[in-house]
């Protein structure tokens, strides 16, 4: 579904990215993990077309994405929950789902986007809760599935999600991550860019480490679950599996 060689990305004169190469085969969940400022979100971020590789290509289901725009990407089939949630905080929870589908706002859509905002509302019932709620008065966790939500008003072939434990309790977290395992089960292809790598990898069919703007590693979650360095550097020592 998505190829992507040899992409390097700078902000002004500094390399954030060098060389990246990765792919995703569709109905799979891939992980991307490592430190902060590895270039995990500006990975996702060039791939979203927020950001214009200097050099390389991504493919997209054949189709080259150099030099479109995000609306562009997005009509393609890609939507991303950014890092922080960036939810509309003055408007309504109904308001930022709406806003979700904004490109996909014809008439002959209507049912359809009707489909998918009682879909969300089974995946979160909080939403469906609060849909009269100002988004700004959410909790944190209500948020992030607020965001993830409105990512997938826009039917994504291909979601992006950046970073949705960042900030939240465990219980949280938790939940967050059994909602992203449910869209797996359904099917849904999704890049994950995650901090914590013991449920990312759980949760994962393969999964990449990036440092320092370089893949340095690769393979199946559960391989890179076992490998000493993976377990060194990003599980701890108090690492056990959190799903089955």
């Amino acid at each position: 579904m998505l190829k992507i060689k040899n992409i390097s990305t700078f902000y002004g004169r500094i390399q954030a990215l060098r060389n990246v190469s990765l792919h995703i085969q569709s109905g799979e969940v891939v992980s991307l993990i490592g430190a902060n400022g590895a270039g995990k979100t500006t990975l996702l971020n060039t791939i979203s077309g927020i950001l214009t590789p200097g050099s390389g290509e991504i493919v997209f289901e054949e189709q080259s994405l150099k030099s479109l725009s995000p609306e562009r990407i997005v009509r393609l089939g890609i939507s991303q929950a950014p890092e922080g949630r960036q939810i509309f905080a003055h408007h309504t929870v109904l308001e930022n789902l709406e806003l979700g589908a904004y490109l996909r706002s014809r008439r002959k859509d209507r049912e359809q986007r009707a489909q998918d905002l009682e879909r969300i509302c089974q995946l979160f019932p909080v939403l469906d809760e609060r849909k009269n709620q100002f988004a700004g008065t959410l909790s944190g966790g209500e948020q992030q599935m607020l965001a993830i939500g409105r990512a997938l008003m826009a039917r994504p072939k291909l979601l992006l999600l950046d970073e949705p434990s960042m900030g939240l309790a465990p219980k949280l977290v938790r939940e967050i991550f059994e909602n992203i395992f449910r869209l797996r089960k359904e099917g849904t292809t999704i890049l994950l860019v995650e901090q914590n790598a013991r449920a990312a990898l759980a949760i994962s069919d393969r999964a990449y480490v990036l440092e320092n703007g370089r893949l340095v590693l690769q393979g199946d979650a559960r391989e890179l679950i076992n490998d000493p360095e993976v377990r060194r550097a990003y599980l701890g020592k108090d690492y056990r599996e959190v799903w089955e």
